[in-house]
């Protein structure tokens, strides 16, 4: 797809995703403004986008049987995987229940409590949903299910916007949600997809040309995965074996294996190029190929940290948001010279629709891509950022997290700092003003609580707390 001017910042990139203005609840072809107004347009929904209310049982396919005996031999670890139970807050917009606090609850602009049966390990908020994986590996979700990413029936009136269990027999060990979404990594390896991914144009299909599922279903990959992390309609899966395979939408080269000329629904090959997963592969000359360690994923782009801790990224960088000195989008992953210093290492990236916060091994965090409404943290009146700069003010901190326009920051003390867009309430202030600079989220909801992982979708912020020893 074409990129805009670095000068001109109202073209049609400007228009991708998830808008942090209010959504109407039937949504939605995600084209809309990132200016935040009430007033944004919308392009019609199609036919295909509403899901059909009914439950359907899965059954594993013979396929699916004999990859699970291959692949069932081992359990996988990684970093990223939770492992401290404890509650779940939510803050924002929750017009499709998306908050989990029950259909009358339509906003909250201090954390809430969520009532859920188990404790949790691990929270991640969707453009519209939000998942929750249990300390026994079961996945709870809440929030629009239009296209199924909910994973569970919802034909009873207002069950959408309370916590529901998805049926799921595998010990789920990690989730990860995009606009349209959701997928789950099994303790030995699998992955498991629910709803669907989209383009410009609307719904594309999940592992299959325009087919949705209401169920989750098997990602046919025969290497365990390690680590799986999602863009607004990508996902990207780390093997045990250091490889990245990738599926979704390809149009802004976050799948790092498309050229450009086929990531219009394929090209000649059709949209199996973009669905099935594929791996990529890189290879350096005299050394061999390009082993990963890590992945995450913005948006529209993707990150990835290579066994050597070199940075690699691909995908939309219109607002110099991966670090590039063009804003021309990277159709294949790219050594990132910005990120090359032998001072620091990198450790965590997170990135909105335009920008990206990161993380080094010294707690320090960092922010880089557009900067209108704050979502730097830099300070009010400060510029586009087209490498990593420091955000001062900031204790040391554990993980960062974006939203759409919105950035956050949770400290190895404890707390969560917030910082860019009020529009939404995401930013836990009780204000809708924009936070140009770190500001600690508060509520009594976090009073004798240590904060464990921020995440946060378009409309929408969740956060995993814990009890402080010897509270409640």
């Amino acid at each position: 797809m074409d990129v805009d001017d670095p000068g001109e910042k109202t073209s049609s990139n400007d228009i991708i995703g998830a808008s942090p203005g209010k959504r109407k609840r039937k949504r939605k072809n995600i084209a809309v403004s990132d200016t935040g107004d009430a007033g944004d347009a919308m392009m019609p929904v199609s036919d295909g986008a509403m899901r059909a209310k009914k439950t359907v049982k899965r059954t594993l396919s013979v396929e699916e049987k004999s990859v699970s005996t291959d692949v069932k031999k081992t359990k996988v670890t990684h970093p990223s995987h939770g492992t401290f139970g404890g509650l779940v807050l939510t803050l924002g917009q929750g017009d499709v229940g998306q908050l989990g606090l029950g259909e009358d609850v339509i906003e909250r602009k201090r954390p809430a409590l969520v009532q859920l049966p188990e404790k949790i390990v691990q929270v991640v908020a969707g453009g519209m949903h939000t998942v929750c994986l249990s300390e026994a590996g079961n996945v709870y979700t809440f929030g629009c299910n239009d296209e199924g990413a909910l994973g569970r029936d919802t034909s009873k009136e207002g069950s959408e916007a309370i916590p529901g269990k998805v049926d799921l027999q595998e010990k789920v060990v990690q989730v990860s949600a995009g606009d349209s979404h959701t997928a789950a990594l099994t303790e030995d390896g699998r992955v498991f997809l629910i709803g669907s991914f989209r383009d410009n144009n609307g719904v594309i299909g999940l592992l299959e040309p325009m087919k949705q599922s209401v169920v989750p279903i098997q990602v046919q990959i025969n290497v365990p995965v390690v680590k799986i992390a999602s863009g607004n309609d990508h996902l990207v899966m780390l093997t045990s074996e250091g490889d990245l395979y990738t599926s979704g939408c390809g149009e802004q080269g976050q799948l790092g294996r498309v050229p450009e000329r086929f990531t219009n629904r394929g090209g000649r090959k059709g949209l199996d190029r973009l669905l099935i997963p594929q791996c990529i592969h890189m290879k350096l000359k005299g050394s061999g190929r390009v082993l990963f360690q890590d992945a995450f994923c913005g948006a529209y782009f993707t990150f990835a940290i290579s066994r050597e801790g070199q940075v690699y990224g691909f995908g939309l960088a219109n607002y110099h948001q991966l670090g590039t000195k063009s804003t021309s989008s990277c159709f294949s992953p790219q050594n990132l010279s910005t990120f090359k210093n032998s001072t620091k290492s990198w450790v965590g990236f997170s990135g909105g629709q335009h920008h990206t916060v990161c993380l080094d091994s010294e707690g320090r965090a960092y922010s880089l891509g557009r900067a209108e409404y704050g979502r730097l943290g830099l300070g009010e009146g400060a510029e586009e950022k087209s490498e990593p700069t420091l955000i001062s003010g900031l204790p040391s901190v554990s993980s960062v997290a974006c939203g759409a326009s919105v950035s956050y920051a949770v400290t190895t003390d404890g707390r969560v700092f917030s910082w860019g867009m009020g529009t939404n309430y995401q930013l836990g202030t009780g204000e809708e003003d924009d936070a140009w600079s770190p500001v600690e989220v508060v509520g009594k909801q976090l009073e004798n609580r240590l904060v464990l992982s921020v995440s946060s979708g378009g409309q929408h912020t969740v956060l995993l707390v814990k009890d402080k020893k010897g509270q409640s």
